[in-house]
């Protein structure tokens, strides 16, 4: 970071003492498994000192009060650095104390997040707006990546806030006290989105926005739809009619627990963790205090970029969570989480970047786990895998605890040369993966057929998981395989990959192309809703895809609300799922529809 870099404002006495929290570590914390007390008589054995809790945030989280002098300087110049950076190092938390801020103008540019430091989103009000549009990039917002909004109420300053994004750009736990604009400026293309636990109480309008998931919300009115608009467990939603227009609309969400956010009380920062919901409708924190549990700081090893590998896994095998802070993180061996509920939370799209062909992290077959708030980057020696929730061949049981994947985002290629054979493999039972984008680049550098190599971006071994949120994209095989027995999703947004050189390189046997969707021949029991894949194969525009989706044959694999688009007319569906729906056709890019499975 340049001199010119904003720094934060007075945290220090946010932070755990340093030297209060060595001295509580030297008296109670266990040291690492393994290590032994040598005998009297033996020479010393050295023992690994043990990792302290809590500490400073680094100088790119920005903690702001009402009384902050400059904070509109502030954000502009966050913004200005990280507007066009879509491949930049750059990363940001923009943290606001609970209060009332008059005035404010939050534009966020890349690999920025800005977050309320309450417990409910009403504790902390920005009369003004917390923006996305697509100045950048001549008004088109497809590219508005790695962006976040959580825990705010905001009273807009003329009556409608803009946040005009695409993929990885969660808005959680929002208040606001109007309308909401899910397209840029002129309303020009916009390609997203996710939103949840929110309210918002006037209109959403998403306008130009292809597709969007909406989850354990309340809205005032939704305006219109495109290709794909899925609503579950949200008051005020739309009624279901997919597909004229597609709205795809649940009652409830099956089950959800919301992400871990860190709030500051007395003083001192923590982390609330919020309880699972089964059958959820609405905010979780309609009443004021969301339910749940809360952890202090003292309990995370608080990461800074350059930080080891080895350095993390002693924190966790420590019993510490993990905070990780803004930045870009080297790892030269695996991240293991083995202790049940432990929490591995990232500030400002913390990023990890596995070296030499290591896996980035691997959960055990325990219960509980809480990753979120990450980006996962391939390394340029490929990876077999990026991220596994469970070993192969887990059994237990976790549907009372469940383990939760939220706001991890996963890329190969774009920032540099990536590869990795498969991104997310999910082998642990229950577990709930909520709101991810799983995407080998198709624009940046290191970018080609080859040169970022990805076959497979999701596989879900793991029976009775939930996936709410699933966008996977770009992948030269199958982008989703589900192998998992009562396997669900709502909500699934894909692309194929736009750069097959030709039919035969995604020839799969007999089969022309591979599904964006895939369940496993052996599965009974599958559900779907509201899911859509596109092709835009512009090496090649004579490709033709035979399908979209791909699943067993039997009473209990079922799909609601499926479509497939040729984006003009570069490349075909031949049909929608199995041999089933109508083909694409011409240049009109109008979807091909199936409103139900089998």
């Amino acid at each position: 970071m340049s001199d010119a870099s904003p720094q934060p404002h007075d945290l220090r006495r946010f932070t755990v003492g340093r030297r209060a929290v060595l001295a509580a570590a030297a008296a109670s914390a266990p040291v690492l498994a393994g290590v032994t007390t040598p005998a009297s008589a033996a020479p010393p054995v050295r023992r690994p000192r043990a990792l302290p809790g809590g500490g400073d945030l680094g100088p790119n989280v920005l903690v702001f009060d009402p009384s902050t002098p400059d904070i509109q300087a502030r954000l502009d110049e966050v913004f200005r650095l990280q507007e066009s950076a879509q491949f930049g190092s750059g990363r940001y938390a923009l943290l606001f104390k609970p209060g009332t801020y008059q005035g404010l103008n939050a534009q966020l540019g890349f690999y920025t997040s800005i977050a309320g430091l309450g417990l409910s989103p009403d504790d902390t009000t920005i009369n003004g707006d917390v923006t996305v549009d697509a100045g950048w990039f001549g008004g088109n917002a497809t590219q508005n990546f790695w962006r976040s909004a959580e825990n705010l109420a905001l009273v807009p300053a003329n009556g409608t806030n803009r946040w005009a994004v695409a993929q990885a750009a969660p808005f959680r736990r929002m208040h606001i006290r109007g309308g909401l604009n899910l397209a840029p400026s002129g309303y020009g293309w916009a390609s997203g989105g996710y939103i949840a636990d929110s309210r918002v109480d006037g209109q959403i309008g998403p306008y130009s926005q292809q597709q969007w998931y909406t989850r354990d919300s309340s809205i005032g009115s939704w305006l219109n739809a495109v290709w794909n608009m899925v609503f579950s467990g949200v008051e005020g939603a739309p009624a279901q009619s997919f597909p004229n227009p597609p709205y795809t609309a649940l009652d409830t969400t099956p089950v959800s627990r919301e992400k871990p956010f860190l709030y500051v009380e007395r003083d001192e920062f923590r982390v609330f963790l919020p309880e699972k919901r089964v059958n959820a409708r609405g905010v979780s924190w309609g009443n004021g205090t969301p339910r749940g549990t809360s952890l202090p700081l003292s309990r995370f090893y608080v990461a800074r970029p350059g930080v080891s590998a080895a350095t993390l896994n002693q924190a966790l095998a420590q019993g510490l969570h993990l905070l990780l802070t803004p930045g870009v993180y080297h790892l030269d061996r695996t991240v293991r989480v083995d202790r049940a509920n432990t929490v591995v939370l990232g500030l400002g799209y913390a990023t990890l970047v596995p070296q030499g062909g290591v896996t980035a992290l691997k959960v055990a077959d325990v219960g509980g786990v809480r990753l979120a708030g990450f980006l996962i980057d391939a390394g340029p020696v490929n990876s077999p895998t990026l991220l596994e929730v469970g070993p192969r061949g887990a059994k237990r049981d976790h549907s009372a605890n469940p383990t939760t994947v939220q706001d991890v985002f996963i890329r190969i290629g774009g920032a540099g040369p990536g590869k990795a054979t498969t991104s997310m493999v999910i082998n642990n039972r229950h577990t709930i993966v909520d709101h991810t984008w799983v995407w080998r680049a198709d624009h940046g550098e290191g970018v080609g057929w080859e040169t970022n190599r990805a076959d497979y971006g999701v596989v879900v071994n793991g029976s009775d998981v939930l996936a709410t949120g699933l966008f996977v994209e770009h992948f030269n095989k199958y982008d989703v395989q589900w192998f998992g027995e009562r396997g669900r999703t709502v909500f699934f947004q894909n692309e194929k990959a736009y750069d097959a050189p030709d039919q035969a390189a995604i020839q799969n046997g007999a089969v022309r192309g591979y599904a964006a969707y895939r369940v496993g021949d052996r599965v009974t029991t599958h559900e779907g809703w509201g899911l859509g894949s596109y092709c835009y194969y512009n090496v090649d525009p004579t490709i033709v895809q035979e399908h979209g989706f791909a699943a067993p044959v039997r009473p209990g694999v079922k799909f609601h609300g499926l479509s497939v688009v040729s984006l003009g007319g570069n490349g075909q569906y031949a049909h929608v799922i199995n041999g089933i729906g109508s083909p694409t056709s011409g240049t009109s890019t109008v979807p091909s529809t199936v409103v139900s499975y089998p």
